[in-house]
């Protein structure tokens, strides 16, 4: 048959849509939609790794003994920033997940369609679990390829620096998923261990002091944790970088200045208390050190002084 049997009909050349899916996956690959589960790997330990490390390498090597190197320290943080924000993205999602969750939950009614639901709604939970810990892997190892390159410390300039690595994907039901999640969220937040808080004066500079203390404190206490109200200088910022040293698990309780005002520092002292610790140390400071003080003594705390009085 030739195209003067059909009355020169010629057949279209149009590809299909079915082509189209076909083209597409040869040239990117299978990925899964906005509301499909995610059955890829996550990536290897020793890739992530080596990744955060060939990062830093390149960076040192490329603006190192150049005009760039002053700018290369802020840059090097950023690196750590990206991977914490993403972490908090993730983390926010995570929270909306948990709504959703708890709104089908009340919305079970036996039938199959919500329970499908349900069980699509858990598993991406789950995945953001992995996702938001894989984050912070590669922030912690930010950090330490950091403090390798520079010498300092590498801190978030807002919010925490915690670990929910412990929180496994193993869980299927939605309500042990829930219930976990709020588990690990609290022993995240607030670590198992003898809890020694700090509270010190912007002006006290003596690290001699403070270090000495402190150091004695986790003779006696080696899996203690230390809380401090995270001034960006004096005594608290010494205690910290103590903490630093020393691999000491660390819990910076900021001043609310938006919510609370003028009575932000009182108010991040009562939160201290609350945890109830089992020591304060408490530097020549202000008004607020005294406060800290007085309220600890109330509630029978021992107060340790350092370095005169407060």
């Amino acid at each position: 048959m030739t195209t003067d049997d059909l009355g020169g009909y010629e057949a279209s050349q149009t590809t299909s849509p079915t082509y189209h899916a076909i083209a597409y996956l040869q040239l990117n690959g299978w990925r899964p939609g906005q509301d499909e589960p995610d059955p890829r790997p996550m990536p290897e330990g020793e890739a992530v790794v080596q990744a955060v490390a060939d990062i830093f390498d390149a960076m040192v090597a490329t603006l190192g003994d150049t005009r760039l190197e002053p700018d290369l320290e802020e840059l090097l943080w950023g690196i750590g920033n990206l991977f914490h924000r993403a972490g908090a993205r993730i983390d926010r999602q995570l929270d909306d997940n948990e709504q959703a969750q708890r709104r089908l939950q009340r919305e079970q009614d036996g039938s199959e369609v919500k329970s499908v639901e349900l069980e699509r709604i858990t598993a991406e939970g789950q995945t953001l679990v992995e996702r938001r810990s894989a984050m912070e892997v590669f922030r912690d190892l930010s950090a330490e390829a950091f403090e390798t390159h520079t010498g300092s410390a590498w801190r978030p300039r807002s919010g925490s620096m915690v670990n929910h690595r412990h929180l496994t994907a193993a869980l299927v039901d939605s309500r042990d998923f829930l219930a976990a999640k709020r588990r690990s969220e609290a022993e995240v937040l607030m670590p198992e261990g003898p809890k020694i808080a700090f509270s010190g004066g912007l002006d006290f500079n003596d690290h001699r002091v403070v270090w000495d203390r402190l150091d004695q404190i986790h003779t006696k206490h080696p899996d203690m944790v230390l809380l401090h109200g995270a001034s960006p200088r004096g005594a608290e910022l010494i205690a910290a970088k103590w903490a630093d040293h020393r691999k000491v698990r660390q819990i910076a309780f900021r001043p609310d200045w938006n919510r609370h005002k003028n009575a932000a520092p009182f108010k991040r002292n009562d939160a201290m208390l609350e945890v109830l610790p089992i020591g304060v140390v408490v530097t020549p400071g202000t008004g607020i050190q005294e406060n800290f003080a007085d309220k600890a003594r109330k509630l029978g705390i021992p107060v340790m002084r350092i370095g005169g009085g407060a």
